[in-house]
This record gives C-alpha cells, sequence and structure tokens, in this order.
C-alpha cells in the first residue's frame, strides 16, 4: 500500500475516480461534477486559501489499485462558538472497508494539520462553505444524494467512530410532498398579515436579481451572521452567486417578505441540481450545458430543495414566516409543477430551525454527521453548544 499527494494532473484524476469507484455499486449514487470538486483546490477559484491552506492524498495497493483519498484543510475563518481549539478540517474522504487503511489516511492528515498548529480536526467536511460535501452520511443511503450533498457507503461510520472520531453534531434533513397541505396556522397567519398595511410577501423577478441580491444580504446577515456560525455576506457576492444560479433558477420559488418595502425574511429554493447531473457522470461540457437547458425548459426536474431561509429578529415568533411560505405555497401547489422537496440541514444545534421544517410538515429524510477529533487524547470532548438566540 502506498498514499501519494496529490501533485500533478494525474494524481488530480485519481483523486476525482476514487469516490465513483467506491460508491459505483450504490444505484442511488450521482457522481459530483468533477470541475467542481476540483475548484475546492484552486486557489484562483476558492476564496478560502486567503485564510488556509490544503493538501490531498491518494492510496493505491501494491497492484496500483486506487483504495481511498483524504484531504485536509486549515482555515482561521472556521469557526464553531463554544471550541478554543484550532481546528483544521478533514473531507473528500473515500476507502475500502478496511480500518488499518482509513487510520493510515487519518494520520496523514492529522500529522500535516498539527505540523500547522491544529490542535483537532473535523471532518468530513468541507475547503468552504457548509452548503456542499459537509458531513458523514449515516442515514438516508436509499435516496439519491441532493446537489452538493455527501454521499459514502454505509461502513464510513465505523472507520471514524474506530480511529477515535466522535459526534461533534448531527445534521438532519426534512422533507416533504409538494401538495402536502399546510398546518392550519399557516393559513391563519396568512390572513392576518394580508390585512395588516405594510406587509407583502413577493417572488423574486430573473431580470431583476440584482435588487434582490442586495435584500437576500440584509435579511442573511441580520438573521445568521450574528450567531457566529456564519459570516457577513455583500449584496456583490450574492450577486455573483445569483448569476451563477440564473440558468436554473426558478423565480416562483424564492420569495422575500417585506415591511413598508424593508426585507425582513426570505425562503430560498430551487430545483435540485443532482436531477440534471446524475445523466453527465461528473462532466459539465458544451454538450451537458444543452442538455441541461434543454431539461430546465421542459420542466423535467420535480424535486426542489431549500437552499436559505431566515427572518430578521425584530420580525422573528410573528408569523412572518408562516404569512410567506403560505404565499409561496398558494402559487406553487397543486400545479404539477413539482412533487418533492427536501430541506437543507439543520444542525441539533439549530432547534429552532428543526421546528420550523417539522411545523411545515416535514419528516426526516436523512442524517449525516460532523465528527470532532481531539489531537490530546486527554482533552475533554464537548458537544457543538446549542444556539444561542438573541
Amino acid at each position: 500500500m502506498q498514499v501519494i499527494e496529490v501533485t500533478n494532473a494525474d494524481t488530480v484524476k485519481d483523486f476525482l475516480k476514487v469516490n465513483a469507484l467506491l460508491n459505483q455499486h450504490n444505484p442511488a449514487y450521482i457522481r459530483p461534477i468533477d470541475n467542481e470538486v476540483k475548484d475546492v483546490f484552486e486557489p484562483s477559484k476558492n476564496k478560502n486559501y486567503k485564510y488556509g491552506e490544503s493538501k490531498r492524498w491518494i492510496a493505491k495497493n501494491d497492484s496500483g489499485t486506487l483504495i481511498g483519498r483524504i484531504a485536509a484543510f486549515t482555515n482561521s475563518k472556521y469557526i464553531n462558538k463554544g471550541t478554543d481549539f484550532k481546528t483544521g478540517g478533514i473531507g473528500f474522504f473515500d476507502c475500502i472497508n478496511d480500518q488499518a487503511l482509513a487510520d493510515v489516511l487519518f494520520d496523514t492528515a492529522k500529522t500535516w494539520l498539527q505540523n500547522k498548529g491544529m490542535e483537532a480536526m473535523d471532518g468530513p467536511i468541507n475547503f468552504g462553505d457548509r452548503d456542499k460535501w459537509w458531513g458523514l452520511m449515516v442515514e438516508g443511503f436509499d435516496k439519491e444524494p441532493m446537489y452538493g450533498m455527501s454521499f459514502n457507503p454505509a461502513y464510513y461510520e465505523a472507520l471514524f467512530t474506530a480511529y477515535g472520531f466522535e459526534n461533534y453534531y448531527n445534521q438532519y434533513y426534512y422533507s416533504m410532498n409538494v401538495d402536502d397541505p399546510l398546518p392550519p396556522r399557516f393559513p391563519e397567519r396568512h390572513a392576518k398579515f394580508k390585512t395588516k398595511p405594510g406587509y407583502e410577501a413577493r417572488h423574486v423577478k430573473l431580470n431583476n436579481l440584482e435588487k434582490y441580491a442586495g435584500d437576500f444580504a440584509t435579511v442573511y446577515n441580520a438573521a445568521w451572521a450574528q450567531h457566529g456560525e456564519a459570516k457577513e455576506i455583500t449584496k456583490e457576492q450574492v450577486v455573483k452567486l445569483f448569476k451563477t444560479m440564473k440558468p436554473i433558477m426558478d423565480e416562483r420559488l424564492v420569495w422575500f417578505a417585506y415591511y413598508k418595502e424593508e426585507p425582513i425574511a426570505m425562503f430560498i429554493n430551487i430545483p435540485d441540481l443532482n436531477q440534471y447531473f446524475k445523466h453527465f457522470n461528473g462532466k459539465l461540457g458544451w454538450l451537458e450545458k444543452i442538455r441541461l437547458w434543454l431539461m430546465v425548459k421542459t420542466g423535467y426536474n420535480k424535486q426542489l430543495v431549500g437552499l436559505a431561509f431566515g427572518v430578521v429578529p425584530k420580525y422573528q415568533a410573528l408569523g412572518i414566516d408562516s404569512f410567506m411560505i403560505y404565499e409561496c405555497g398558494l402559487l406553487v401547489q397543486n400545479k404539477g409543477w413539482y412533487t418533492q422537496y427536501e430541506m437543507g440541514w439543520a444542525g441539533d444545534w439549530n432547534p429552532k430551525m428543526i421546528n420550523i421544517y417539522k411545523s411545515l410538515g416535514g419528516l426526516q429524510s436523512r442524517r449525516m454527521i460532523t465528527f470532532r477529533y481531539l489531537f490530546d487524547r486527554n482533552q475533554a470532548f464537548e458537544r457543538h453548544p446549542e444556539m444561542e438566540y438573541k
């Protein structure tokens, strides 16, 4: 067996290939777009290289067959409330069902992180935002993964725990049928706000995305950045994001609530890109983009995913979220446009978000785990603290 650092085009290809090889027997597996994984490790494409660095390795057996991979990252902006440890990350872990090999891969990443001054490692996580490749799947293997969702064989959990990783937090996903009736309090709250002057909910217009990008930044920074689990976002960053999303964005699914034209809440959903990408085997060249355009235009995709949700603190607990979501439901439900809706993950440290998912009638569909490993084995392990609400 040999562990090889990824340093050239051939080892980059091998790094991408391992994931497909080890998941090929699961019919639910969808290969991520190769270039999106490669871009994580390109300093010109990943802004997180301003704050840290990364290293990748692949593993081969004595006959040269690929049998594993791992990546490690440092990121000074990676902060979890309640932790005093300098924490690095590992991710893109794949391994045959062999604890000895898994231990070698974990040790390789651990040694590199220790040399960078880290005292702990979380994983599997991404060298970037938490909306992609975050956590280890432990429940939900029978369902096709959503776009950006980690997907792995079931035995990976045992490889992590046998090495000494501990459950830092669970990540829960909830799903529902698009046409499932919303609970009675939704129409009740909707009726209340419909009669209140100044309150309005409306979906975006694709020809005016710059305006809504500013609204997104306003709500996001008020609702999330205060908690320390997310950093502030600029309008310019959201404009760039919206322009990237525009080819697949359905304006009927992206909603904001306003009070006297001030943005106070958002409910952002998109079609699940993996329902397109599962036909592309990791490629997204010009031919795949033509196929993508045709599928979008013909309404091929019937699955929705929740991308972002938030309410400005001043307006929380008033029912404005129910008002906005019900407005969306009046437009989208019972039209045949979409059938399934799966919400983005909520950590077990965020009970308010989990309760919102449940209030919609959602049922838990998957569970991921973000693990933590303390390098000093005499240190007391603590789980992620519960979010403090202001």
